[in-house]
Protein backbone atom coordinates (compact mmCIF):
# COMPACT_ATOMS: atom_id res chain seq x y z
CA UNK A 1 0.00 0.00 0.00
CA UNK A 2 1.07 3.49 -0.88
CA UNK A 3 1.16 6.66 1.34
CA UNK A 4 -2.69 8.62 0.18
CA UNK A 5 -2.02 11.39 -2.64
CA UNK A 6 -4.74 14.34 -3.42
CA UNK A 7 -7.40 12.21 -6.18
CA UNK A 8 -6.21 8.61 -5.67
CA UNK A 9 -9.05 6.49 -6.13
CA UNK A 10 -8.61 4.89 -2.92
CA UNK A 11 -7.93 6.22 0.59
CA UNK A 12 -8.07 4.05 3.84
CA UNK A 13 -9.24 4.78 7.90
CA UNK A 14 -6.20 5.15 10.95
CA UNK A 15 -7.87 3.71 13.46
CA UNK A 16 -10.61 1.11 14.79
CA UNK A 17 -13.08 3.75 15.56
CA UNK A 18 -13.00 5.14 11.64
CA UNK A 19 -12.76 1.98 10.34
CA UNK A 20 -16.10 0.88 11.94
CA UNK A 21 -17.71 3.02 10.98
CA UNK A 22 -16.46 3.08 6.94
CA UNK A 23 -17.51 -1.01 7.46
CA UNK A 24 -21.07 -0.25 9.20
CA UNK A 25 -22.16 2.64 6.74
CA UNK A 26 -20.10 2.38 3.74
CA UNK A 27 -19.04 -1.47 3.49
CA UNK A 28 -19.73 -1.85 -0.34
CA UNK A 29 -17.10 0.36 -0.99
CA UNK A 30 -14.23 -1.33 1.56
CA UNK A 31 -11.79 -3.43 0.05
CA UNK A 32 -9.57 -4.87 2.93
CA UNK A 33 -8.86 -3.77 6.14
CA UNK A 34 -5.35 -4.47 7.61
CA UNK A 35 -4.41 -4.68 11.46
CA UNK A 36 -1.61 -4.87 13.69
CA UNK A 37 -0.61 -7.97 15.59
CA UNK A 38 -1.22 -6.59 18.66
CA UNK A 39 -4.95 -5.98 17.45
CA UNK A 40 -6.45 -8.74 19.91
CA UNK A 41 -6.37 -6.23 23.25
CA UNK A 42 -8.51 -4.06 21.39
CA UNK A 43 -12.06 -3.90 22.28
CA UNK A 44 -13.55 -2.54 18.38
CA UNK A 45 -11.63 -5.75 17.09
CA UNK A 46 -14.36 -8.16 17.44
CA UNK A 47 -16.72 -5.66 15.56
CA UNK A 48 -14.65 -5.39 13.18
CA UNK A 49 -14.34 -9.26 12.25
CA UNK A 50 -17.72 -9.67 12.37
CA UNK A 51 -18.58 -6.97 9.96
CA UNK A 52 -15.92 -8.07 7.50
CA UNK A 53 -17.61 -11.72 7.60
CA UNK A 54 -20.88 -9.85 7.37
CA UNK A 55 -19.48 -8.19 4.16
CA UNK A 56 -17.50 -11.00 2.95
CA UNK A 57 -14.80 -8.17 3.29
CA UNK A 58 -10.79 -9.75 4.07
CA UNK A 59 -8.86 -8.82 7.20
CA UNK A 60 -4.79 -8.92 6.86
CA UNK A 61 -2.06 -8.76 9.83
CA UNK A 62 0.30 -6.74 8.90
CA UNK A 63 2.50 -4.72 10.93
CA UNK A 64 4.85 -2.66 8.54
CA UNK A 65 1.91 -1.42 6.65
CA UNK A 66 0.50 -0.02 9.68
CA UNK A 67 3.81 1.58 11.01
CA UNK A 68 3.96 2.92 7.46
CA UNK A 69 0.75 4.62 6.62
CA UNK A 70 0.11 5.52 10.37
CA UNK A 71 1.91 8.75 11.51
CA UNK A 72 1.09 7.32 15.25
CA UNK A 73 1.73 4.57 17.32
CA UNK A 74 -1.86 4.15 18.82
CA UNK A 75 -2.87 3.08 15.33
CA UNK A 76 -4.47 -0.93 15.00
CA UNK A 77 -6.74 -1.04 11.96
CA UNK A 78 -6.53 0.63 8.37
CA UNK A 79 -9.88 0.36 6.10
CA UNK A 80 -8.70 0.72 2.50
CA UNK A 81 -11.82 1.67 0.24
CA UNK A 82 -12.26 3.10 -2.95
CA UNK A 83 -12.96 7.03 -2.77
CA UNK A 84 -16.80 8.06 -4.51
CA UNK A 85 -18.70 10.52 -5.47
CA UNK A 86 -22.13 11.51 -3.53
CA UNK A 87 -24.75 13.95 -3.91
CA UNK A 88 -27.06 16.16 -1.80
CA UNK A 89 -30.34 15.20 -0.29
CA UNK A 90 -32.79 17.74 0.14
CA UNK A 91 -32.66 18.83 3.94
CA UNK A 92 -30.24 21.37 6.01
CA UNK A 93 -27.54 21.92 3.90
CA UNK A 94 -23.95 23.48 4.83
CA UNK A 95 -21.84 24.97 2.30
CA UNK A 96 -18.07 25.37 2.93
CA UNK A 97 -16.42 28.09 0.66
CA UNK A 98 -12.60 27.30 0.22
CA UNK A 99 -11.94 25.49 3.73
CA UNK A 100 -8.35 24.37 3.85
CA UNK A 101 -7.71 22.71 6.82
CA UNK A 102 -7.16 19.01 7.33
CA UNK A 103 -8.23 19.13 10.79
CA UNK A 104 -10.92 21.77 11.04
CA UNK A 105 -12.63 19.72 7.98
CA UNK A 106 -12.44 16.85 10.57
CA UNK A 107 -14.19 18.70 13.29
CA UNK A 108 -16.76 20.55 11.10
CA UNK A 109 -17.65 17.18 10.00
CA UNK A 110 -18.10 15.10 13.43
CA UNK A 111 -19.74 18.55 14.84
CA UNK A 112 -22.64 18.15 11.79
CA UNK A 113 -23.29 14.50 12.36
CA UNK A 114 -23.64 15.96 16.19
CA UNK A 115 -26.62 18.34 15.32
CA UNK A 116 -28.04 16.09 12.39
CA UNK A 117 -26.35 17.99 8.95
CA UNK A 118 -26.04 15.23 7.11
CA UNK A 119 -25.78 17.27 3.45
CA UNK A 120 -22.75 19.46 3.02
CA UNK A 121 -21.41 20.83 -0.14
CA UNK A 122 -17.88 22.62 -0.47
CA UNK A 123 -16.83 24.84 -3.02
CA UNK A 124 -13.37 24.36 -4.93
CA UNK A 125 -10.72 25.00 -4.23
CA UNK A 126 -10.54 23.42 -1.01
CA UNK A 127 -9.17 20.70 1.00
CA UNK A 128 -9.51 16.87 0.05
CA UNK A 129 -12.01 15.04 2.24
CA UNK A 130 -10.54 11.56 1.48
CA UNK A 131 -7.08 12.90 2.93
CA UNK A 132 -6.83 9.91 5.80
CA UNK A 133 -6.01 12.59 8.38
CA UNK A 134 -9.64 14.66 7.46
CA UNK A 135 -10.75 10.89 8.17
CA UNK A 136 -9.64 10.41 11.20
CA UNK A 137 -10.14 14.01 12.29
CA UNK A 138 -13.78 13.34 11.55
CA UNK A 139 -13.78 9.84 13.62
CA UNK A 140 -15.20 8.45 10.69
CA UNK A 141 -18.05 10.96 10.48
CA UNK A 142 -17.51 11.47 6.97
CA UNK A 143 -19.29 7.37 6.02
CA UNK A 144 -22.37 9.41 7.66
CA UNK A 145 -22.38 12.49 5.23
CA UNK A 146 -23.57 13.78 1.76
CA UNK A 147 -20.72 15.67 0.75
CA UNK A 148 -20.66 17.54 -2.94
CA UNK A 149 -17.80 19.83 -4.78
CA UNK A 150 -19.10 22.71 -6.55
CA UNK A 151 -16.89 24.40 -8.87
CA UNK A 152 -18.14 27.85 -7.65
CA UNK A 153 -21.24 28.80 -4.97
CA UNK A 154 -23.35 30.14 -7.99
CA UNK A 155 -23.78 26.60 -9.22
CA UNK A 156 -24.82 25.59 -5.79
CA UNK A 157 -27.11 28.25 -5.71
CA UNK A 158 -29.05 27.43 -8.70
CA UNK A 159 -30.06 23.95 -7.21
CA UNK A 160 -30.75 24.91 -4.41
CA UNK A 161 -31.82 28.97 -3.93
CA UNK A 162 -35.39 27.82 -2.64
CA UNK A 163 -33.68 26.57 0.73
CA UNK A 164 -33.50 29.93 2.95
CA UNK A 165 -29.82 31.11 2.75
CA UNK A 166 -27.86 32.50 5.46
CA UNK A 167 -23.95 33.76 4.89
CA UNK A 168 -22.37 33.95 8.47
CA UNK A 169 -20.17 36.57 8.07
CA UNK A 170 -18.27 39.36 10.32
CA UNK A 171 -20.56 42.14 8.22
CA UNK A 172 -23.63 40.12 8.77
CA UNK A 173 -26.40 42.04 9.17
CA UNK A 174 -28.63 40.37 11.49
CA UNK A 175 -27.87 39.21 15.28
CA UNK A 176 -27.72 35.57 15.28
CA UNK A 177 -30.00 35.67 18.33
CA UNK A 178 -32.42 37.28 15.80
CA UNK A 179 -32.65 34.73 13.66
CA UNK A 180 -35.32 31.67 14.20
CA UNK A 181 -36.64 29.60 11.03
CA UNK A 182 -37.66 26.26 11.29
CA UNK A 183 -37.80 26.03 7.44
CA UNK A 184 -35.62 24.38 4.95
CA UNK A 185 -31.93 26.13 5.37
CA UNK A 186 -28.52 26.25 3.85
CA UNK A 187 -25.40 27.86 6.44
CA UNK A 188 -22.60 29.19 4.93
CA UNK A 189 -18.99 29.84 6.38
CA UNK A 190 -16.08 31.13 4.29
CA UNK A 191 -12.35 29.91 5.32
CA UNK A 192 -10.11 30.03 7.88
CA UNK A 193 -8.37 33.04 6.87
CA UNK A 194 -10.66 35.41 5.03
CA UNK A 195 -14.14 34.07 5.86
CA UNK A 196 -16.44 35.05 2.72
CA UNK A 197 -16.31 38.04 0.63
CA UNK A 198 -18.94 41.15 0.19
CA UNK A 199 -20.66 39.07 -2.92
CA UNK A 200 -22.16 36.97 -0.12
CA UNK A 201 -24.25 39.91 1.27
CA UNK A 202 -26.05 39.51 -1.45
CA UNK A 203 -27.55 36.24 -0.93
CA UNK A 204 -30.13 35.48 1.34
CA UNK A 205 -29.47 37.04 4.83
CA UNK A 206 -26.49 37.39 6.29
CA UNK A 207 -25.83 36.58 9.99
CA UNK A 208 -23.53 37.55 12.68
CA UNK A 209 -22.52 35.82 15.47
CA UNK A 210 -21.87 38.44 18.42
CA UNK A 211 -18.80 38.83 20.71
CA UNK A 212 -16.58 40.28 22.81
CA UNK A 213 -14.14 42.61 21.18
CA UNK A 214 -11.00 41.11 22.45
CA UNK A 215 -10.94 38.89 19.39
CA UNK A 216 -11.81 39.93 16.06
CA UNK A 217 -13.27 36.48 14.90
CA UNK A 218 -14.00 33.06 16.07
CA UNK A 219 -12.36 29.96 14.33
CA UNK A 220 -14.25 28.36 11.69
CA UNK A 221 -15.11 24.79 13.50
CA UNK A 222 -16.00 27.15 16.83
CA UNK A 223 -18.57 29.57 14.45
CA UNK A 224 -20.15 26.43 12.99
CA UNK A 225 -20.56 24.71 16.13
CA UNK A 226 -22.51 27.55 17.38
CA UNK A 227 -24.51 28.15 14.34
CA UNK A 228 -25.73 24.45 13.98
CA UNK A 229 -26.61 24.41 17.87
CA UNK A 230 -28.43 27.55 17.61
CA UNK A 231 -30.32 26.53 13.97
CA UNK A 232 -31.15 22.90 15.96
CA UNK A 233 -31.99 24.50 19.29
CA UNK A 234 -36.24 24.07 18.74
CA UNK A 235 -35.24 20.47 17.02
CA UNK A 236 -33.28 19.23 19.88
CA UNK A 237 -35.86 20.92 22.67
CA UNK A 238 -39.06 19.10 20.99
CA UNK A 239 -36.98 15.79 20.83
CA UNK A 240 -36.26 16.71 25.09
CA UNK A 241 -39.67 16.95 25.21
CA UNK A 242 -40.68 13.31 23.78
CA UNK A 243 -38.11 11.79 25.13
CA UNK A 244 -39.84 12.80 28.94
CA UNK A 245 -43.06 11.59 27.30
CA UNK A 246 -42.17 8.09 26.51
Amino acid sequence: MKIYKKGDSQSYTLGVFPTIESLENKPNYVKRIVVHSSIEKNRGYPKIQQLCKIHHIPIDIHDKTIDKLSPKNNCFAIGVFDTYESSLNEGNHVVLVNPMDMGNMGTIMRTMLGFDYVNLAIIRPAVDIYDPKVIRASMGALFHLNVQYFDNFESYYQLYKHHEIYPLMLKGATNIHHVQTENIHTLIFGNESSGLDDSYLNYGKSVFIPHSEQIDSLNLSMALGLTLFHFSKQEFKERKVLRGNV
